[in-house]
């Protein structure tokens, strides 16, 4: 059973070796960039198999890297019911001093003295670290001391929460969505699983919903020897000296990614380690970074030359945690950094300020560069004006994604069970109220040499199908935000509204269908949907909207945006890219044009409408009398023209809109002409018949009368036995050859007249008379 965690800060720092595997120097200062306070919640999503009825233990753990002075940890820990009520309140404070505690809080699976209803739970954590100073709280004020030190520690809280799993749920009902075709499935239907990668195609097939899109599934955040990344499995406990495992570098690692199953690795390498320092080395020369920073995207480049069903991207990790954050440049040609050696000489390409978001957007925006919020903070991370993801326009267009979720930095596992996952939602919520338009992606941060491979975490990457797998396919899908986060790598999640995808922005007049498009892996299963809505630029909070994956709503006025997260009934959680959503006032009336076919019999009224929106009905006037509507297209309406009187008329249609706009069309004159009446009767009487015992068929004459007060023109036509009404049973001299077969006369048949057919057939039951396709039965 997987359980998942949040952390603020998903990093452990070892310190530095003086020399680097390279045999160069590595200057300065220890860098204070990792010294964060972290704490990580561990919220089993369902009970235990072994457990007493509900009963789980959550895990607590605390770590403050690096940190020289004792801290006092206070931390508050909280159980809601599935209506948002506290159940039960937890308090503690820890003292810590580097390394790491851990907190297990045991749940005895109980509410108000009695087993826990049935529903979806969350368990909430608060927590703060302080110089400790001696101080501990006095027995009895236990709780006044943590509330007083979170209160104090205001913007440096963290907090995160976790839904739990609680008795039997009804599973939500999700709409019919088959999955979108998948590259490795392509791969493995062709054949080519096996091959070797060089003789590999890249693969787009067709797919299905009506979405021309393949996904990609791939790992967006990781490092290798060319900065701190690339540990030896088993031996990979914290940051590693940056360059020291130079031979385990891009090419290693997009190998080892391919040969586990991903369609695209990113390798993000720290941009201020170029250097070979995780600080600044004084002594290096700017011609060594940016040669190693340009020897990267050659790897690159070559590798997906040689493999064109994988693609390895090979971008920096831009920033520091400390006064700053981490983010990922996907897609630029030069190294960004800050950092100069003793001759004052930039080791890097272009100088851009340390920590300074506005001015590295402003860059990204110029250059077309393309990047993600890594494993972000809510609070003291990619400031503008000494604001938390403060909002520019430049942001806005750089940035296209948000970490929602990673695996543990230094996890050394190899067969994806990793279960230790980091959370930031929190923070990326805050990101899209502020104004940003990120998509999650969730990814594992290896910092091992385990690229891929230490959980089930992927990013779903949805690129037109038929399009090759390349470098400017990939990022063309970031731009517009067409992606997916999974902690499944076999199930996905699509959000779409009103025929447009996840990612897009438009503007919407009336009502909105929004559709969670979920499709499980084999074995998996929705155990709730929800549907987030937020307000861009608002700085407010994100709230649920709904709990149905299928919602038919008019949004207030003004602009919103809305996202679906799935969890499984496994416990694993996957998030939807958001859609932003302009709403405004539906003024426009529909267009529509009519028309008319036919003269007699039932006539045809049509029409042809559209709208900005939709239109929901089309009625149709004649002569100024409503006589009908149509509420789907094609929009048209039969009319009896008994209806109407012989001679001119003319048609009106009028189209509605959700809004109840009306638009009219143009009037459409027609004629009616009614065929004259010919109703009647005929009578049918058989005058000796006689059975021909030889040939087994009835011989003689029937006779026709018309009753009726109208004449009935010919030609008369005759059908015995079932044949079809209006088929000729005559052939050229007045007879059929098959069976039953009939002579007859044909001309007119005045009112009052009768005529005598000569008639031969075998066991006749009915018989129909046709004059001008009128019909008349008769049986004798």
């Amino acid at each position: 059973m997987p359980s998942h965690s949040l952390k603020l800060v998903p990093r452990a720092i070892v310190l530095l070796a003086a020399l680097s595997a390279a045999g160069l120097a590595i200057g300065g200062a220890i860098s204070p960039d990792h010294q964060e306070f972290e704490a990580t919640l561990h919220v089993p999503y369902r009970a235990d198999a072994t457990a007493i009825a509900e009963a789980r233990s959550f895990t607590l753990r605390f770590e403050y890297p690096q940190v020289e002075r004792t801290q006092t940890i206070s931390w508050r820990l909280e159980l809601l019911d599935p209506a948002g009520a506290l159940v039960q309140r937890w308090y503690g404070v820890e003292t810590l001093v580097k390394g790491e505690i851990a907190v297990q809080v045991d749940w005895a699976g109980r509410q108000a003295g009695m087993a826990a209803a049935d529903g979806v739970y969350q368990v909430r954590l608060s927590a703060s670290s302080a110089d400790a100073n001696g101080q501990l709280p006095s027995v009895g004020l236990m709780e006044d001391f943590v509330e007083a030190s979170l209160s104090a520690a205001a913007d440096d809280v963290i907090e995160q929460a976790w839904d739990m799993h609680v008795g039997v749920l009804t599973p939500p009902s999700m709409p019919a969505f088959k999955p979108l075709a998948t590259a490795s499935a392509a791969r493995a239907g062709s054949g080519t699983a096996g091959a070797k990668p060089a003789q590999r195609k890249a693969l787009a097939a067709p797919v299905s919903n009506g979405l021309p899109y393949t996904v990609y599934l791939g790992n967006l955040h990781s490092q290798t020897g060319h900065s701190d990344g690339g540990g030896i499995i088993g031996a990979c406990t914290g940051e590693n000296d940056p360059q020291s495992n130079m031979a385990r570098g891009p090419k290693e690692a997009y190998l080892y990614a391919m040969q586990r199953g991903l369609d695209i690795l990113v390798t993000s390498e720290h941009n201020h380690m170029f250097d070979g320092s995780t600080s600044t080395n004084t002594a290096q020369t700017p011609a060594y970074a940016k040669d190693l920073y340009k020897a990267g995207l050659a790897e690159a480049a070559a590798f997906n030359a040689a493999n064109p069903s994988f693609l390895g991207v090979y971008g920096m990790e831009w920033g520091t945690i400390s006064g700053g954050g981490h983010l990922n440049i996907f897609n630029s040609t030069d190294l960004l950094g800050w950092e100069y050696n003793a001759k004052n000489e930039l080791l890097a390409d272009t100088y851009t300020e340390k920590n300074i978001a506005d001015k590295l957007y402003a860059l990204m925006a110029q250059r077309g560069l393309v990047g993600q919020f890594n494993h972000p903070s809510s609070s003291g991370q990619y400031l503008v004006n000494n604001v938390a993801f403060g909002y520019t326009a430049d942001g806005e267009k750089a940035m296209a994604l948000c970490e929602v979720m990673n695996t543990p930095a230094f996890s050394n596992t190899i067969n994806e069970s990793d279960n230790g996952n980091s959370g930031y939602e929190g923070a990326c919520k805050k990101a899209l109220e502020a104004g940003f338009k990120v998509a999650f992606s969730t990814n594992q941060d290896n910092h091992c040499a385990n690229w891929g491979a230490s959980s089930t975490n992927r990013t779903g990457i949805l690129i037109p199908s038929g399009v090759p797998l390349s470098k400017d396919a990939f990022i063309d899908a970031l731009k517009a935000r067409r992606v997916f986060a999974t902690m499944d790598k076999t199930s996905q999640l699509v959000l779409t509204a009103n025929g447009h995808l996840m990612g897009e922005t438009f503007t919407n007049a009336g009502p909105l269908n929004l559709v969670a498009n979920y499709a499980p892996g084999a074995g998996k299963a929705a155990a709730t949907v929800k549907i987030y809505e937020g307000v861009p630029k608002r700085n407010g909070t994100v709230t649920e909207f709904s709990s149905t994956a299928v919602n038919n709503f008019t949004p207030a006025l003004g602009n919103h945006f809305y996202y679906a997260k799935v969890t499984q009934t496994d416990g694993k959680i996957l998030w939807s890219a958001p859609i932003w959503v302009n709403q405004v006032a539906d003024t426009v009336a529909p267009q529509v044009s009519a028309s008319v076919s036919g003269s007699s019999g039932l006539i045809t009224l049509a029409a042809d409408a559209s709208d900005n929106v939709g239109v929901t009905r089309v009625d149709f006037s004649v002569d100024g009398a409503l006589k009908g509507s149509s509420s789907q297209a094609p929009y048209a309406l039969k009319l009896d023209s008994k209806l109407l009187a012989n001679g001119g008329h003319a048609l009106v249609a009028t189209a509605y809109d959700a809004a109840n706009n009306a638009g009219s069309s143009a009037s459409v004159g027609f004629t009616v002409a009614n065929v004259a009446d010919v109703s009647g009767s005929v009578l049918v009487q058989s005058s000796g018949l006689v059975l021909n015992r030889s040939t087994q068929r009835f011989n003689g004459t029937i006779t026709l009368t018309n009753q009726g007060g109208v004449a009935l023109s010919g030609p008369l036509q005759l059908q015995l036995d079932g044949l079809p009404a209006g088929v000729s049973l005559f052939n050229a001299t007045g007879t059929h050859a098959g069976s039953p077969y009939i002579t007859a006369t044909t001309g007119n048949l005045a009112a009052g007249a009768s005529v005598s057919v000569p008639v031969s057939f075998s066991n006749p039951n009915k018989i129909a008379i046709s004059y001008s396709s009128k019909i008349f039965s008769g049986s004798f």
